[in-house]
Formats: structure tokens, sequence, C-alpha cells
């Protein structure tokens, strides 16, 4: 009894020392290669290209309803007029990299975690090693980088569609004057505090999102119950980890 009450203590500790292993793994394996560009650009559009629209929706009415939410709170203080301020904040902060990364992990986690799965399950990974192919080279590595590539270019179109989404609220809906609100946000939005602390974000929860979907496909065991847990182990560690390091990294950037 005492001895599984210490595997389920130091059960996460190994596994999360077995990640950190497999990622340097991935990063040791990393070598200036046309083959590997090629495969890492293949993979951008499979698992950035292809989440655009989801992103860009989900952009569009989380803005319009950031300013809904934002106009009926500071109509209260005679301040509607501050709705782009605070809008462009909350995105550029908070909102824009944790959504993007919570449907990135949703959308592209999932999908690389059945993919890498699928293979492990069809004796793919094992075929490559036995013809002295590395595995986490050719299979992990690139949907590693594309991930961590395509998070912030869709965090920032999910900040884009999200502007554009206020923009038709404020603007065509609730009349507010557009040199107002574009001076509001043009003179409130810093580059270093606000924009630069939500690329730095987008680039962690990339990577975050990126390692945690090949390493459970990669270990997921051969059969189809496996990889359906791998997916589904995927989606909550993913979105969990992302809510735990945007506390940690609001924290230092504050």
């Amino acid at each position: 009894m005492n001895t599984r009450r210490l595997q389920k203590l130091t059960g996460p500790v190994a596994e999360t020392g077995h990640c950190g292993i497999f990622l340097l793994r991935m990063l040791g394996s990393i070598r200036p290669e046309r083959e590997l560009f090629v495969s890492v650009l293949q993979q951008t559009y499979l698992i950035g290209a292809r989440s655009l629209v989801i992103i860009m929706i989900c952009g569009f009415f989380v803005g319009m309803v950031l300013s809904l939410q934002s106009i009926n709170a500071l109509q209260q203080f005679g301040a509607s007029d501050q709705v782009s301020l605070l809008v462009g904040k909350s995105l550029f902060r908070e909102l824009g990299p944790v959504l993007t990364a919570l449907l990135f992990a949703g959308r592209a986690g999932t999908s690389v975690a059945a993919e890498i799965g699928l293979m492990k399950a069809t004796s793919q990974i094992e075929a490559m090693q036995l013809m002295a192919i590395d595995p986490v080279r050719r299979i992990a590595l690139p949907r590693f980088l594309a991930g961590l590539i395509s998070m912030p270019l869709l965090t920032a179109m999910f900040n884009a569609f999200a502007i554009l989404g206020s923009v038709v609220f404020s603007i065509g809906v609730m009349g507010l004057d557009p040199g107002i609100f574009w001076s509001k946000l043009h003179t409130g939005i810093y580059f270093v505090q606000d924009f630069m602390g939500g690329v730095w974000k987008s680039l962690l929860f990339g990577g975050l999102v990126s390692l945690v979907a090949v390493y459970f496909g990669y270990y997921a065991k051969p059969t189809g119950e496996g990889v359906g847990t791998a997916t589904t182990r995927t989606v909550v560690l993913s979105s969990v980890l992302v809510l735990i390091f945007d506390f940690i990294m609001t924290s230092f950037l504050v």
C-alpha cells in the first residue's frame, strides 16, 4: 500500500523528468539541413495555417464581447471612450496568448498527438528505428519547432481580429468616435510591457503545447485506446500548464 502511494507521488515527477530528457533529445538532434527546414515548413502549414479559421473567428467575437462588457462597465463612470485601451491591454497582455494557446491545444495539439500515436500503433516508429532513422528527429522535432513558430503568429492574428471585432462593435454599433478609439489604443499600449510580454508568453505556450503533444503521442500505447488517452492527456495537461505558466510569467512581467 505504501509503495502504491509512493508511486502515485513520484510518478508525475518521474514523467516530468522523462519529458525534459525527451526535450533535450529533440534539441540535441537539430541540424541545419534542408530536409529539416522543409519538414518544419510543411508542419507549420498543417499545424498553424489550418488553425487560422478558428483563431480568427474566435478572436473576432472575443473582441466584440470584450467591448460589450467594457462599455457597459465604463459607462457607469462616464469613461466609455477608454474601451479601446481596456480591450487592448486585456488582449495583448493576457487573453490573446492564453486563449490562442487553449485553442491551439484543442485544434493542433490533439492532431499532433493523435498522428504520432497512430504512427506508434501502426509500428511506423519501430520501422524507422530498424532503418537507422531517428524517429525523434524525423517525427517529433519538426512538429515541435512548427508549434513554436506558429503560436506567436496565431496570437498576432487573434489579437488583430479581436481589435477588428472591437472596432465593429464600438464604432459601428455603439457609435464611439473613431479618432478617440484609435488614439487611446495607440497611446495606452506600450511595446515592451504589453506587446513583447504577449510575444514571450506565446512563445512559451507554443513550446509547452507542442512538447506535451509530441511527448504523449510518441509514448502512447500502440492501441486505439492508447491514442485516445494520449490526445485527452494532451488537451488537459496543456491547458493546465498554460494557465499555471501564465500566472508565473505575469508575476514577473508586471
